[in-house]
C-alpha cells in the first residue's frame, strides 16, 4: 500500500509538472484566447479597446519618418441639445469633428485621450479598400472581374472558388459566414479565437466550403469577404498588408502616432478589423477620402477609385443601407455621403457636400439593439448639419 501510494505521488507529480510545463508552453496563447473571452466585458471594454496590442500578436504600421501633418482648428460650435445623451448612452470614447479641414470639436470620454490607439473594427475595411484603389491603379490587378482564385489560389476547390474581386469587395460572394457576435460558435467568433491562439487566418478562410447563393447573386455582410480581398492585393503584390499600408496610406497622411494591426500566428494583419490609430489620426485619412484622395498636394488615393467605391453598387434590399466597395451609405444618402462603421459603435462618416468628417469611437455594447444605427446616423447628420451652422 505504501509502494502504491509513492507511485501515485509520483504519478501526480509529474502531472503537475507537465500541467506547469505546457502552462508555460501555451502561456501566451491562454492569454490571448483569456483576453478574447473577456474583451467585451462591461468592466473592461473601454480599457480594452486602447490596449488591443497588450493582448493580441500586432505589428507596426510604419508612420514614416515625415513630419506631422498639422490638422488645423477652427471655430467650435454647439453641438446639438441631445448629443450629450447620445454620447452617455452610446458609450461614447471620443468625437471629432472637422469642417472644411479644420477641427471644429475633439472631445474624450470614459478615460480615453488624444493619445489612445483605438481598435477600428469595421472602419479598417475601408482603410483596406483604400489601398486597393492604390494597388489597382499601379498595375497589381487587372480587373474587377478576375477570380480571386487567380491572386490567391489557395482559396481553389472552396467556397470562394468561382468568386470575384468585385463580389469580394461588394460582400457579394455567395459565402455561409454566421456573423453573430453574440453567438459563441458563430463563424466570426470562431475566427476570433483562431485569431487568438495564433492560428492561420488564410487557413481558416480556405476552409470554407459551403455557399448560399451564387457570386454576385446577392448582397449578405460577411466579414471574411475582407479578408479575402487582402489576400488579393498579397497576393497580386507579394508584399504584406501593413508594408503597403505604410507606404501608400500612412507615411503620406502624417500621422502623430504608428499604427498597428492585429495579426494571426503568422504575422497576416486582420485587415478586416484589426487597425488602430487615434481619433485625429482616424481624421486626418476621413479628410484624405473627403477631398478625393488628395492630401497635402499629393493624390495618395486615385479619385476615381474614392468615387467607384463610395457609391452604392452592391445590390443590397431596397430602402436599406446602401453598400459599395468596403463603405457605407445611409439608404436615403445625399450626394457624397458615406461612412465608416465598425462594430461597438465606432464611425467616420463623410459628408462632402457639407465638407464634414466626423470620428468616432465608442464602447457601445447595445450597438446590436434595434433602432441604435439608424439613431447614430441621425445623430451624425444633426452634428453635421449644426457644424454648418444649419
Amino acid at each position: 500500500m505504501r509502494t502504491f501510494g509513492k507511485w501515485l505521488g509520483r504519478v501526480l507529480l509529474m502531472a503537475l509538472l507537465a500541467a506547469v510545463v505546457m502552462g508555460v508552453w501555451k502561456r501566451d496563447e491562454i492569454t490571448r484566447l483569456l483576453a478574447v473571452n473577456s474583451l467585451f466585458d462591461a468592466d473592461r471594454i473601454v480599457g480594452n479597446f486602447s490596449a488591443m496590442d497588450a493582448a493580441f500578436l500586432n505589428v507596426a504600421v510604419s508612420r514614416g519618418d515625415g513630419p506631422t501633418v498639422d490638422l488645423p482648428h477652427g471655430p467650435s460650435f454647439d453641438l446639438p441639445d441631445s448629443a450629450q445623451d447620445w454620447i452617455t448612452e452610446q458609450a461614447v470614447t471620443s468625437l471629432l469633428v472637422m469642417k472644411d479641414g479644420a477641427i471644429r470639436h475633439e472631445e474624450y470620454f470614459l478615460g480615453t485621450g488624444p493619445g489612445d490607439r483605438r481598435i477600428s473594427w469595421s472602419i479598417a475595411k475601408s482603410y483596406l479598400s483604400a489601398l486597393f484603389g492604390v494597388v489597382q491603379e499601379e498595375g497589381a490587378i487587372a480587373s474587377l472581374d478576375d477570380p480571386v482564385t487567380q491572386y490567391a489560389p489557395l482559396l481553389a476547390g472552396g467556397a470562394y472558388d468561382g468568386a470575384t474581386v468585385r463580389n469580394v469587395l461588394q460582400m457579394t460572394s455567395g459565402v455561409v459566414f454566421d456573423e453573430d457576435y453574440l453567438d459563441y460558435n458563430s463563424d466570426i467568433n470562431r475566427m476570433g479565437r483562431v485569431l487568438a491562439l495564433g492560428g492561420l487566418m488564410d487557413d481558416f478562410a480556405a476552409g470554407l466550403t459551403a455557399t448560399e447563393a451564387q457570386p454576385g447573386a446577392r448582397w449578405q455582410y460577411v466579414s471574411i469577404d475582407t479578408h479575402i480581398v487582402g489576400m488579393v492585393i498579397r497576393g497580386a503584390t507579394g508584399r504584406s498588408i501593413p508594408d503597403l499600408m505604410s507606404e501608400k496610406i500612412m507615411a503620406p497622411l502624417g500621422l502623430e502616432h504608428e499604427p498597428y494591426y492585429v495579426t494571426d500566428g503568422a504575422g497576416v494583419a486582420f485587415v478586416l478589423g484589426g487597425l488602430n490609430l487615434t481619433t485625429r489620426d482616424y481624421a486626418r485619412f476621413g479628410q484624405m477620402i473627403l477631398q478625393d484622395g488628395e492630401w497635402q498636394g499629393r493624390q495618395v488615393v486615385p479619385a476615381d477609385w474614392i468615387r467607384e467605391s463610395t457609391a452604392a453598387s452592391a445590390p443590397t434590399e431596397p430602402g436599406r443601407t446602401g453598400y459599395g466597395y468596403q463603405w457605407w451609405m445611409p439608404a436615403d444618402a445625399t450626394e457624397g455621403e458615406f461612412f465608416g462603421r465598425g462594430i461597438y459603435g465606432q464611425y467616420l462618416y463623410i459628408d462632402r457636400q457639407k465638407g464634414v468628417v466626423i470620428v468616432v469611437t465608442a464602447a457601445d455594447r447595445g450597438f446590436r439593439d434595434p433602432g441604435v444605427h439608424e439613431a447614430n446616423i441621425d445623430m451624425l447628420r444633426a452634428i453635421a448639419a449644426a457644424a454648418e451652422g444649419e
